[in-house]
């Protein structure tokens, strides 16, 4: 705790006040770009992956970077989604998976969760991924968890498809959706492709889109 402690004291002393403009101008509003929806974990930080500024990102962090299909009993990633979407009118959503994803791997390699029930119940949003995924031929165990992570990151765009709030913005022609996938060790993202359905390097394809 003392870790994050000083970690304020040095953002109150040193990273405010260079900052200190931008959150007068933060103080009573914010207007986003994008919305990122990733991983919980820890070694993914979406700001420093997207070198973003305060007041630029609207995020959702969940385990497995999931997205519930809209339903008659909202929860917080609905919510978060429709307000970003309806209220702050964010122009682009990244559903953002990420390499070693443990709940990816639990999935993947068919881990018995028993002792997480909230965790299993979770994962059943990601049914779709584990079945496409389960259906294919894997060289290897690495190459198994690596397509069941990309095929999570097009199972949850296709739930966030149900949204009244994401339809109607999509419809509208004022909402775009990105995939991607970051790969730890290296930094690398691979984005999806929506004409041809498959992962490329965003850092040769800057302007990929999933839709």
């Amino acid at each position: 705790m003392q870790t994050l402690i000083d970690g304020f004291l040095k953002f109150q002393q040193e990273a405010f006040p260079q900052r200190s403009a931008l959150f007068r101008e933060l103080a009573d509003k914010q207007a986003p770009g994008a919305l990122f929806i990733t991983c919980s974990d820890s070694r993914v930080v979406p700001e420093l992956l997207t070198q973003q500024e305060p007041g630029e990102l609207f995020v959702i962090r969940n385990a497995g970077n999931i997205v519930p299909c809209y339903g008659p009993e909202p929860g917080g990633v609905t919510a978060s989604v429709e307000y970003a979407v309806a209220a702050l009118g964010v122009a682009d959503i990244v559903v953002c998976g990420h390499s070693d994803c443990g709940a990816m791997t639990a999935i993947a390699n068919g881990h018995c969760l028993d002792h997480l029930p909230a965790v299993a119940g979770w994962l059943r949003h990601a049914d779709s991924a584990k079945v496409v995924n389960a259906a294919r031929s894997h060289d290897s165990a690495r190459q198994r968890l690596d397509d069941m992570v990309r095929e999570n990151v097009v199972a949850q765009l296709a739930n966030l498809k149900t949204h009244p709030s994401v339809a109607l913005a999509m419809r509208q022609g004022r909402l775009r959706l990105h995939g991607w996938v970051y790969d730890i060790e290296t930094g690398d993202i691979l984005a999806l492709d929506h004409s041809s359905q498959r992962f490329v390097s965003l850092t040769d394809f800057p302007l990929t889109r999933a839709a």
